[in-house]
């Protein structure tokens, strides 16, 4: 949790839950920018959670009843589950087929508003390695952490331009725009 830490403070995290309070600082800033067009969401199995393997069907994920999204979640998994409808316009819709039939729904859904990759590494890293990302927003903690997966690893050799960096007591972040080459 320390790793989400500055994002819960923020004041515009706090809105989006319903919540009062928060800082409005920086931070909230790249909160703010990160969803402002946001109209579909992919995440995986890890992001959703309720353990491997097949699904136990009372898990509804970390959130509780009304989850942070408010627009329509498509999860990467290998195991089937029917949709997943929540408070707020939130349906969670669990892929079974790849990242690229999970990208095709998620567009469909956005309409002309973005698609944002909300995580894990796995699923970060398997859409950057495919050149399906367009930009990459790293949010640095100070936090040395002793295991977990590696974000950038098998990614290839992509170019990222930073675009924006801005730093807190708390996190830094980093925006890059990833350059696609034009190949021979």
């Amino acid at each position: 949790m320390r790793l989400h830490q500055w994002l819960f403070e923020t004041a515009s995290w706090r809105e989006q839950q319903g919540q009062e309070g928060g800082e409005r600082t920086a931070d909230s800033d790249v909160v703010d920018e990160m969803v402002q067009n946001v109209g579909a969401y992919i995440m995986g199995r890890k992001m959703f959670g309720g353990g491997d393997g097949p699904w136990d069907k009372t898990w509804r994920g970390w959130w509780g009843d009304e989850p942070p999204y408010h627009a329509p979640v498509f999860v990467l998994t290998h195991h089937p589950r029917e949709p997943l409808s929540m408070q707020g316009g939130t349906t969670f819709t669990f892929v079974t087929d790849g990242i690229e039939p999970a990208l095709r729904q998620a567009r469909a859904a956005a309409g002309a508003r973005d698609v944002l990759i909300a995580g894990g590494a796995s699923a970060v890293r398997q859409y950057l390695a495919a050149g399906l990302l367009d930009e990459l927003y790293l949010h640095i903690v100070p936090v040395i952490l002793g295991s977990g997966e590696r974000l950038l690893e098998n990614v290839g050799d992509p170019t990222l331009e930073p675009v924006k960096v801005l730093a807190s007591p708390a996190v830094t972040h980093v925006k890059y725009r990833i350059v696609r080459r034009q190949r021979p």
